[in-house]
């Protein structure tokens, strides 16, 4: 009696929490493609695959080596040394046109109308767009290509955005090297876009051929807010945003700042830059741009100025490369890091003055390197 009278309760329990089966669900995943994503891995490119790749404008590879290039670690800075090393001689058949300009001058629209023209030209163009890091986070947005909506999906171009990660004025550090290969891939035009006025204009400037500025009109003294030194660098400049109520002040700017490049002196070849107007968005006064380049290029071409100008970067580069190679090798010893606190401490506290601190780091670096 007891035991039916447990029963009871046990089914009448049961019966209470008891969930219906229902339908059955499928997964959520399909499980034919989870496998197939369960089973891929990451390609692994040797040398000659990523050379041949490279070779054959294979830009999934150019990509990827341009990220060994751009990398900190010492595997990937050797495996890209190689892979440069083995393009080196495919490279040098473009024209490298540095382009730089003030915060909010429209570097990307112009970049993207230039480029267009370029592209239906039959040329190919590589954009190499450097990203401000976030000095904080050392993050960077990397928004090129959502700004360069029609360039970016070009067949006959490639943007690739890189980080600045803290270098000089913006310019990445690796961006020489990233030219090499962009030119062994098979583009015969260049662009380096720099993050704005600044130191950053002398390094590009020892990697181009042609320096192009870029102004706005109407933003107070048209003279006011720009260095000498990055006028003078100038083979070219170009007023954007010539149109509508706009265009009459770019016209008045053109000539304010013709006026001003006459005072200085013209450069090794005799090429005196010219200030020119346009409207990225109405594609006005672009050809005229690239007509301007194209003289300057033929003109350095015939005055042999071309490759010796080109000689004389390698050579800058060859000292900028062994001044980074001893910095790193300084910072990356174990005793200097374990003492460079202990310095920094003692200048802070007053107890040793920076110079001589300096001086003492450097001796045991070099007494411990022999």
């Amino acid at each position: 009696m007891t035991e039916k009278k447990s029963n009871k309760k046990s089914e009448k329990f049961k019966s209470a929490l008891h969930v219906q089966d229902g339908v059955e669900q499928p997964e959520s995943i399909n499980p034919e493609i989870a496998k197939k994503f369960r089973r891929k891995k990451k390609i692994q490119y040797t040398v000659d695959e990523f050379v041949d790749g490279i070779l054959k404008g294979n830009r999934t590879i150019l990509g990827q080596a341009i990220t060994l290039i751009e990398s900190n670690l010492q595997v990937h800075n050797d495996t890209a040394q190689q892979i440069i090393e083995k393009c080196l001689p495919h490279s040098g058949n473009s024209i490298r046109i540095g382009i730089t300009g003030v915060p909010g001058v429209g570097k990307s629209t112009f970049i993207e109308s230039m480029g267009k023209h370029i592209t239906n030209r039959g040329d190919k163009l590589a954009v190499l767009a450097v990203d401000p890091s976030s000095e904080k986070t050392k993050g960077s947005i990397l928004g090129d290509k959502t700004r360069m909506e029609e360039l970016s999906t070009d067949p006959n171009a490639f943007i690739r955005p890189s980080p600045s990660a803290g270098s000089l004025g913006g310019v990445a550090r690796k961006t020489r090297e990233t030219i090499i290969l962009c030119e062994a891939a098979g583009f015969n035009v260049i662009f380096i876009e720099t993050v704005g006025v600044g130191q950053s204009e002398t390094a590009v400037h020892s990697m181009v051929d042609f320096f192009l500025l870029l102004m706005l009109a109407g933003a107070g003294d048209e003279l006011q807010g720009i260095k000498r030194g990055i006028m003078e660098m100038a083979d070219a400049i170009t007023i954007t945003k010539a149109d509508g109520e706009n265009k009459q002040k770019a016209d008045m700017a053109r000539i304010e700042y013709q006026n001003a490049l006459h005072l200085f002196p013209p450069t090794e070849i005799g090429w005196i830059p010219k200030v020119l107007t346009c409207s990225s968005l109405q594609k006005t006064g672009i050809e005229k741009i690239w007509e301007t380049l194209e003289d300057y290029i033929t003109l350095a071409r015939k005055t042999n100025y071309f490759d010796e100008k080109r000689k004389k970067q390698a050579k800058y580069w060859m000292y900028e490369s062994i001044n980074e190679a001893l910095k790193n090798s300084f910072y990356n010893r174990s005793d200097i890091k374990n003492k460079l606190s202990i310095f920094e401490n003692n200048v802070l506290n007053g107890t040793m003055n920076s110079f001589l601190a300096s001086k003492m780091l450097i001796n045991e670096y070099l007494k411990s390197s022999k």
